[in-house]
């Protein structure tokens, strides 16, 4: 809606996970490259975790991007709420094995099948379960046991959990100790700091189009980063609807008013902010910048 108003070629603050809108900051950089590394080297079990928000999701994306351009095989779990005969199927589904998908006896046949044939080529295979934090104990204790298919050359199946920090304090309890012994890499995503938030809204808009950003001004910038604590998903809620605001009002700036007005509309919570929203909580300095 937005887009010719302020000279845009695409939406840039959409909430779906676009690789081609990644910014690049050293955390990220390092997460992709310490996944595609534990691929290639074939290190079996992969953590990637992360708070709500802070960019999993396109880290796996971008992983995907990767295996599909090496053609490397991947089966992808988005729904982490199976039992365990779900998981077998729906592995059977995503690696196409020929097979009654319906049977952990056949499906585990064909996909060790599978495994060594790769194997035996040098290639390699990937397992990557999103929002692990959810799985059950005899779901995650299968996975485990995928782990143990193993050459000399290395695990024949590389699996990478990604989850909340909840998947974290889960790997610490007792009955989890033999999964939490087979992680070799992990990787954290932490939320941005103010550099980086105002980094990151301008590497969006340049990749939307717009290359001397000037909608945000320093002030703006900063209440953004404050009041979505650095969380990408949050600041591409709170930019998008302030642009919506912001081409409403006839304004190629925004405000701390319309920031205002969005963090009232999204009830955004904050240090410091108010418990209800009511009546505006605007901070000394909101002028029109």
């Amino acid at each position: 809606m937005y887009k010719a108003f302020f000279g845009l070629t695409s939406s840039p603050f959409n909430l779906s996970p676009d690789p081609s809108f990644l910014y690049r900051s050293e955390q990220h950089e390092e997460a992709l490259a310490s996944l595609i590394y534990g691929v290639q080297s074939r290190k079996g079990f992969i953590l990637l975790t992360g708070e709500v928000g802070t960019g999993k999701t396109t880290m796996l994306e971008c992983l995907r991007d990767h295996l599909d351009k090496h053609q490397t095989p991947f089966a992808f779990l988005f729904n982490s709420r199976l039992t365990a005969a779900q998981f077998f199927e729906m592995i059977a589904y995503d690696f196409d094995l020929q097979c009654a998908r319906t049977s952990k006896t056949e499906v585990l046949l064909a996909l060790n099948q599978l495994l060594i044939e790769r194997a035996n080529n040098n290639q390699t295979t990937v397992l990557i379960v999103d929002e692990a934090q959810n799985l059950e104990w005899e779901v995650l204790e299968e996975i485990r046991l995928l782990g143990n298919l193993e050459t000399r050359r290395g695990k024949m199946l590389q699996i990478i959990l990604s989850g909340q920090p909840e998947l974290d304090r889960k790997l610490e309890q007792p009955e989890y100790r033999q999964l939490k012994q087979r992680i070799a890499l992990r990787c954290h995503l932490k939320p941005f700091t103010a550099p980086q938030t105002s980094e990151y809204i301008a590497s969006r808009l340049s990749r939307a189009g717009l290359r001397d950003q000037r909608i945000f001004s320093p002030l703006v910038l900063g209440e953004v980063h404050r009041r979505t604590q650095g969380i990408p998903r949050l600041i591409n809620s709170v930019c998008d609807n302030m642009l919506l605001t912001a081409f409403a009002m006839e304004s190629h700036v925004s405000t701390l008013e319309m920031l205002e007005e969005v963090s009232k509309d999204l009830h955004l919570d904050w240090p410091g902010s108010p418990r209800v929203w009511g009546e505006a909580n605007m901070p000394d300095s909101a002028t029109t910048i």
